[in-house]
Parts: C-alpha cells; structure tokens; sequence
C-alpha cells in the first residue's frame, strides 16, 4: 500500500535515524523532575492540570507526546517561570515522524505538486476522518498513540495549500478509489464533498482516471513530481514499507513524462468535479 498518503506507515515508527523519540523522552523526564521538585504526586499533579494519572504516567514515560497547551499549563502549574513552555517547539518537530517531516519539506518548498493516487485519496487532499480511517486498518495495527501522532502529521502536510502563495497542485484519482468506502459510507461522503470543496480552489487541480479508460500510463505505482523554488524537480515514490525520494534527473524526467500522459488520459478538471459530485449521489 501507499506508504505515504496511505495506511501502512510502519517504517516511520522504527526509522534509527528519527531522533524525536530521544526528544519525546528528554521532555518527559524533564516535567517528572519538575513535578516531584515542586512536590506533586502523578494524581495531584494531573488534578492540578485537568488531566488522568495515566496520561502524565505515559508523557513522562516518552509515550505520548504532549501536546503545546499541556506543556503551557505545565509551567504555569509548576512554576517553572517559561523553561517548560519553551520546550514546545523541540516537540512540536519532534511530534511528526522523520520520512513526513522530509516531506512535508519538499513539499513546502515546492512551486508545484503533481500527484498519481490509485490506492487512497492523495494525503494532501485526506479528510481527518479518512485519514484516522487509513491508519486504524493497517496490520500489524499502530496504538491510539501513533495513530494520534500520523494523523496528526497528515493534516500538518495539507498547511501548504493555505501558503501564500500556495503551490499548484495537481491530483489524478482513480475512480475505484473514490468508490472505496474507507471508514464507511458517511466517512466516504465526507471525503468526495472535500475534493469538492478543494477542487474548486484555484491552486488546486483534481483529475479523475476512469475504471473504463483503456490507455493508461500509471499502472505501476503511486508516485508524485515536485518542482521547487530554486528550479529543480524531485519525485517521490511509494511501495511496500518504504518510500524513495529520487534526485536523479534521468529518473525525474521519466516520471514527469509518465505524469503528463496520465493526466492527458484521465478527465479534464471541470469533467472531473462533474464525475464526483456523480459518486457522491450514487453513495
């Protein structure tokens, strides 16, 4: 599956290379030694906050990641005098996983996003209800913690399309994808009034691929093309358990050749949001 905008993202936990779990760590060891010096028990302490023991147990283990208002509260609960609010920024990075913050990158730095879907809804255009969907049916299955944590990473990505000036995106769907009930028919409903909704945003550009489309260049993979500010191309493609970045310009190129045909070959914009609100009445 699509291990980028889909639901099987397991390498992301166990990358040797992502330093945020030493981050998360150092947080939580911090706020339990200002708790006990300020002479809180984990019950007093979560009172004094609002929150369970078990959830001050779990931040100050380096389970679960605080989020920047906990760690606001923290300061002021403990008298800390602003040395645990400033941790919020190291969290902040530290509380996506190291492959979508490289990503989330690229895409930032991006003047244009073309990206082939034909397994999910592209994660740039992922409602949160599809996108909790996604991650809650991979196998061997994430905790309610990392699906937190990936969920919350996905809808971190979709900030570039509210940039000023935001990229121009351009998505092709395949129309088995926009029939897939992930999550249900109402989570489903929700999704196709999204790309309607998206669709019609002037920087975004949605293509539908029609199952009976007889010519079709994107049979091999999902993958995306990026041009960036300073004028170079990169792609990024997507198989089981890994995802790749690609540099080489011999390799950008085909991709991008292979981009321009797919989308030559599906539905035009207009024809496409006219296809959706289509799939929309039939579910």
């Amino acid at each position: 599956m699509n291990t980028t905008d889909g639901a099987d993202e397991s390498s992301w936990e166990l990358d040797p290379e992502d330093e945020s779990g030493a981050v998360i760590a150092t947080v939580g060891r911090q706020l339990k030694m200002w708790r006990e010096a300020a002479g809180f028990d984990r019950t007093k302490f979560g009172e004094r906050m609002g929150y369970g023991a078990n959830l001050i147990y779990k931040i100050e283990r380096g389970s679960r990641i605080p989020r920047p208002e906990f760690l606001d509260k923290a300061d002021e609960v403990l008298g800390a005098g602003g040395k645990i609010a400033a941790m919020k920024a190291d969290v902040e990075r530290a509380r996506y996983p190291k492959k979508v913050r490289d990503l989330a990158r690229l895409e930032s730095e991006a003047v244009e996003i073309g990206s082939y879907d034909n397994v999910v809804v592209s994660g740039l255009l992922q409602t949160e209800e599809y996108a909790r969907a996604l991650f809650g049916l991979r196998r061997p299955g994430f905790s309610e913690d990392e699906v937190e944590r990936l969920v919350t990473a996905r809808l971190a990505r979709q900030e570039v399309l509210r940039r000023h000036p935001a990229p121009l995106l351009t998505v092709v769907q395949e129309e088995a994808v926009l029939r897939r009930p992930i999550g249900g028919k109402m989570v489903l409903r929700g999704q196709l009034e999204h790309l309607l909704e998206v669709g019609r945003l002037r920087t975004v550009e949605i293509q539908v691929m029609p199952i009976a489309v007889e010519e079709h260049s994107g049979l091999a993979a999902s993958f995306k093309v990026m041009r960036l500010r300073d004028g170079t191309a990169v792609g990024h493609n997507d198989v089981q358990l890994a995802s790749r970045l690609i540099t080489e310009p011999k390799e950008v190129q085909i991709l991008d050749m292979r981009y321009g045909m797919i989308r030559a070959q599906a539905l035009t914009p207009r024809e496409s949001l006219t296809f959706i609100e289509k799939v929309l009445g039939e579910t």
